[in-house]
């Protein structure tokens, strides 16, 4: 009877913790209700907030500010020379000088200088699309973790409330002298056992929002996410893995980095060919030069003056230096560029293939649950419990199916969010935007 009386008094404890538990809130995610913050609100924000793209922007200015400076044309020069003979005792000598000179860009050197701006200016745009497209991806997954870990949560709180009923049919058994007071412990048992799963898996959804909030400059702010997981289907996924891997090729930003870096190479071959050219000046002047003629002695001297107009050109003699080395070294970036942009579609074309296989197994694994796990798992649990209200079954049977059912629960909440990470990364592979702002 001690015994009896004790286990009874530990299933009264126990139904309060499970009453308690099972009015305890999923934390931070509204279950799929439009009040929720959605993933392309999340991607917005972080696209505001993100110190590195802001950075990156600032990049974007500057490439503006050197494509001016670019097509700026050289200044002309403008010499003016006084000479006197006050100091070398002639004093009727002196003599002025204005003269003009511009620097003439022969070989196309302006437009050479505009080809690789323009091109560096692109590259900086595809940069920042890039950015954007790795911060989308990292939104969407901390998202996707913080949705999966709460869908755990979701199902363990519904084994609760099962086991809350559970626990009333249990104590009637135990007070009738149905059912052994082991069973109450047994139950005790299994309530713990979710309690502590439930806590780990309320520290990934903590774990989750902290990334998210940092994502999105917001580290202290208490977000609820919608759950629903229409927004992540809105853009269509190829259907095929040649397709996927075309459009990956035509449409990612990095590999736009990649061919724009080796057009901007190729550009500053051509600036380096444009300036061996020699440099080219032409000029014009004008001198007066006001002195005193040679006359005998008894006649007073007669000023002198001449004015003359002159005009010249000087052209460099690329005898040593015809920019050589910056015609061999541009060469080499152009290899190098080359080479980056065969590894970055080769890392492309394997980085596709794996989020297309993942997505389409994740896919198939989906639909056996669906199809032959989940609803017989939910009817074999319903069926073993009003079994056990007649006496059946004994506890141990119902909580091991209950167990069956939450592997089966969360192997298939572990497939959905495979599916979404898979799906996600698919369409960061392809370079396919569908949640930009």
């Amino acid at each position: 009877m001690i015994v009896v009386r004790a286990l009874g008094l530990l299933a009264s404890a126990a139904l309060a913790v499970i009453t308690a538990h099972a009015q305890t809130p999923s934390p931070s995610v509204s279950g799929g209700q439009p009040t929720g913050t959605s993933p392309a609100d999340l991607i917005r924000r972080a696209f505001d907030a993100n110190r590195e793209l802001a950075a990156a922007r600032l990049d974007l200015e500057r490439g503006r500010a050197r494509l001016r400076q670019a097509g700026l044309r050289p200044n002309p020069t403008i010499d003016l020379e006084h000479t006197t003979g006050r100091l070398t005792g002639s004093p009727d000598e002196r003599e002025i000088s204005v003269g003009f000179a511009l620097p003439i860009e022969v070989g196309g050197r302006r437009e050479r200088r505009l080809d690789v701006a323009s091109a560096e200016l692109a590259v900086i745009e595809a940069e920042i699309a890039n950015r954007e497209r790795q911060l989308t991806r990292d939104v969407l997954a901390a998202y996707i973790d913080a949705v999966t870990a709460v869908r755990e949560l979701e199902t363990i709180d519904r084994l609760h409330q099962l086991d809350e009923q559970m626990a009333r049919v249990v104590r009637t058994r135990v007070d009738e002298k149905d059912a052994p007071p082991l069973e109450l412990s047994l139950l005790l048992t299994e309530v713990a056992r979710l309690d502590a799963r439930r806590a780990l898996i309320r520290g990934r959804v903590d774990a989750a929002l902290i990334t998210i909030g940092q994502l999105i400059g917001a580290p202290q702010e208490t977000l609820t996410l919608r759950s629903a997981s229409a927004p992540l289907d809105i853009v269509p996924i190829p259907n095929t893995l040649d397709v996927a891997i075309a459009t990956a090729l035509e449409q990612r930003a990095d590999v736009m980095v990649a061919k724009l870096s080796e057009q901007a190479a190729e550009a500053g071959v051509r600036l380096a060919r444009a300036d061996a050219w020699p440099d080219v000046t032409v000029s014009a002047a004008y001198r007066t030069n006001r002195g005193v003629s040679e006359l005998p002695s008894p006649l007073r001297p007669v000023p002198d003056t001449d004015q003359v107009v002159a005009f010249g050109a000087s052209i460099g003699l690329p005898f040593f230096n015809k920019n050589q080395g910056a015609r061999a070294e541009a060469a080499v970036v152009v290899r190098q560029a080359r080479l980056r942009r065969e590894l970055t579609e080769q890392t492309v074309r394997a980085e596709v293939a794996s989020a297309f296989r993942r997505a389409e197994a994740a896919q198939t694994a989906l639909t056996l649950f669906e199809q032959g796990v989940l609803s017989r798992s939910d009817d074999n649990i319903r069926i073993m419990r009003a079994a056990y209200e007649i006496g059946e079954f004994r506890i141990t049977d119902v909580i091991t199916e209950q167990r069956r059912m939450l592997e089966s629960q969360r192997e298939y909440t572990e497939a959905l969010a495979e599916r979404y990470r898979a799906l996600v990364d698919l369409r960061a592979a392809t370079g396919l935007a569908g949640f930009s702002p």
